[in-house]
């Protein structure tokens, strides 16, 4: 099983994370950002990870720390689950439609960190969730894993629904690249020899 488990504390968060590749039990996710919860519950469910998340912030200050530091939890533990990344297929991509909203998101989890974001967010906020958290998030996330990802809106003018269909997209190309390819199985997929 490739599983994760990390604990983060600074000043402003204190987050425990645990992490399944291959397996989605049923996993809680308590992140005191409701619109956040909501989109790990949903990043969870699509990639078919398991997913366990408690972070306590300093969210009387805004949920910024909160969503950069569980980006970078959620990196730490997709480099540390995935390990040598012997066998995976590497890359992973989806166009997915979430009602009006149309995303991309490709994958390849190359051992370098990279963040390509093309999401134009009409509406500033969904509830009281800042909407330009999400390219925080999706960095730290990058940075940490290793992983490169890009996600660009092909079509869509509802906030809420961008974002959802963000997450969906990032969970199922993640899901695809993180998949063992049997017949490759024990060879690492980089002619380098080393991801």
């Amino acid at each position: 099983m490739r599983t994760a488990q990390i604990e983060r504390a600074t000043k402003e968060t204190k987050i425990s994370l645990s992490l399944n590749l291959d397996e989605n039990i049923n996993g809680e996710i308590k992140t005191q950002v409701g619109f956040l919860n909501h989109m790990l519950e949903l990043f969870s469910a699509h990639g078919g990870f398991g997913l366990n998340i408690a972070c306590e912030g300093d969210v009387w200050v805004d949920y910024h720390h909160s969503a950069e530091d569980i980006g970078i939890a959620l990196g730490q533990a997709f480099l540390a689950a995935l390990g040598e990344k012997r066998g995976i297929k590497r890359y992973g991509h989806i166009i997915l439609p979430m009602d009006e909203s149309l995303v991309l998101a490709a994958v390849d989890i190359s051992g370098r960190g990279v963040l390509g974001y093309q999401l134009p967010m009409p509406q500033a906020k969904v509830g009281d969730f800042d909407t330009e958290l999400v390219k925080e998030f999706w960095l730290a996330f990058t940075r940490e894993s290793k992983i490169t990802l890009h996600l660009q809106l092909l079509a869509g003018e509802n906030t809420h629904h961008i974002i959802e269909g963000t997450f969906k997209a990032a969970a199922r190309a993640l899901k695809e690249a993180c998949t063992i390819d049997e017949s490759q199985k024990d060879k690492i997929p980089s002619t380098k020899g080393v991801l």
